[in-house]
């Protein structure tokens, strides 16, 4: 996770770079050159609050940073950055150290610290320690989970004989719940951050991102993703005794739903063939982070798994998924995010695209109320009490069975739809 942050960060600070002009152009490693200076930014930033307490502070509290970070600027300089040799390293440091004045740090700071990631932490990724291989999570991840938490209990902790409303029943299963659910988020985060960076030839536009500058570490990033990025959370799991065959398999629907991500967000904005099975798996396997969670639960409480509300929840899940895409229509064309109509309407066409989403709502809506029908009265008689409360209170937990389905009006141009949104005035 320490390499993966830092990545991020490197990410980050590349596109501050750009976005103030600061980038190599004029030689022949500029890649290199550039992903140099942007450890040397982070070196920087690190450490700029001490000298902030200075008089005047600017590029005279260099000599200050250098002589108080010694260790860490020497191992900057020393690890390996592509093809470019001590000198050059020494070139770049003398021509754009000068132009990185005290505005352009302390405007670097909160945006660079940004995303919940402590700026800190990444002074152990510039002189290269080894990570420990603990699971991490941060504030960002922690608030964007609550939302998921927050359903979560409400939702599901009925199928345990739990009530949601009694704080002592959240409170003894929340720690390992909220961490699971936040570590998963982090991950979520960073595929999403993938899907919008060039890759494949795909440069999103609105995005102000150039492919060139950023093809490798996209590339770095999708093999952290790829070299089982759960690695840390299982081993967590594993040493309390939560971890189930069943758990691990989650974590590898999660995986593939990513890859699936990816690979069909890219095909639309490269007007490539999309697979009806494709996306019809993505948006089963979305919903992972739920089943995860409820599988830890069963092993929180010590109970046997239960095949048959596992079963129905599914049912749900694929359901509430199909209702949170026609309710984030709109924004997920914006974003570039995964969402089964976009996917239906380049598959099918705007004519036929709305017809063949009722068909799926259709079919599993005959499957819920079946199943809905096998679970204890008052288990349904709750969940259906619970689902009546999503829909009145609206936003993306929508209840999808007493809602109304609304398919929104379809975008069949959606460059053009992100271009006109983006550049209004």
């Amino acid at each position: 996770m320490e390499e993966l942050r830092k990545l991020e960060q490197v990410q980050e600070t590349l596109s501050f770079m750009q976005s103030r002009g600061v980038v190599v152009s004029s030689s022949d490693n500029n890649d290199d050159s550039n992903r140099f200076l942007a450890n040397l930014i982070l070196l920087l930033v690190v450490n700029f609050l001490p000298a902030l307490a200075l008089p005047s502070a600017c590029f005279c509290c260099f000599p200050f940073i250098l002589k108080e970070n010694l260790t860490d600027f020497h191992a900057l300089k020393v690890q390996p950055s592509g093809k470019l040799d001590m000198a050059e390293k020494c070139s770049l440091i003398l021509e754009y150290v000068p132009k990185l004045s005290a505005s352009f740090l302390e405007e670097a700071l909160p945006r660079l610290s940004q995303e919940g990631t402590q700026v800190n932490c990444f002074r152990s990724g510039i002189v290269n320690e080894n990570d420990c291989g603990e699971a991490l999570v941060g504030l960002d991840g922690m608030q964007r989970a609550n939302s998921t938490l927050e359903d979560f209990c409400r939702s599901y902790f009925m199928f345990h004989g739990m009530d949601a409303n009694h704080p002592q029943a959240i409170f003894k299963y929340l720690p390992v719940l909220s961490f699971t659910e936040s570590y998963i988020y982090q991950l979520d985060s960073l595929n999403e951050k993938i899907v919008n960076m060039p890759t494949d030839g795909v440069t999103v536009s609105e995005r102000g991102f150039e492919e060139k500058a950023y093809e490798k570490q996209v590339s770095k990033l999708i093999d952290i993703l790829k070299s089982d990025p759960f690695r840390p959370l299982v081993s967590l799991l594993e040493r309390h005794g939560l971890l189930t065959e069943r758990i691990v398999e989650e974590f590898r629907c999660g995986e593939e739903y990513w890859a699936l991500e990816r690979k069909l967000c890219c095909a639309l904005m490269t007007k490539k063939e999309i697979s009806v099975e494709d996306v019809m798996r993505a948006i089963h396997l979305k919903s992972f982070d739920y089943r995860v969670l409820n599988l830890i639960l069963y092993q929180l409480r010590g109970e046997e798994v239960n095949n048959l509300h596992m079963e129905f929840l599914s049912i749900s899940e694929f359901l509430v998924e199909i209702s949170d895409d026609l309710f984030d229509y709109e924004d997920d064309v914006l974003e570039n995010n995964f969402n089964i109509l976009r996917m239906f309407v380049r598959i099918y066409g705007p004519a036929t695209a709305p017809t063949m989403i009722a068909k799926y709502i259709t079919e599993s809506e005959e499957k819920y109320n079946r199943l809905l029908k096998s679970l204890d009265p008052q288990l349904s008689s709750n969940y259906q009490r619970r689902c009546e409360e999503a829909t009145k209170e609206g936003g993306k937990i929508t209840g999808h069975p007493l809602g109304t389905w609304s398919i929104p009006p379809l975008i069949v141009d959606e460059e053009s739809y992100r271009y006109n949104l983006l550049n209004m005035k």
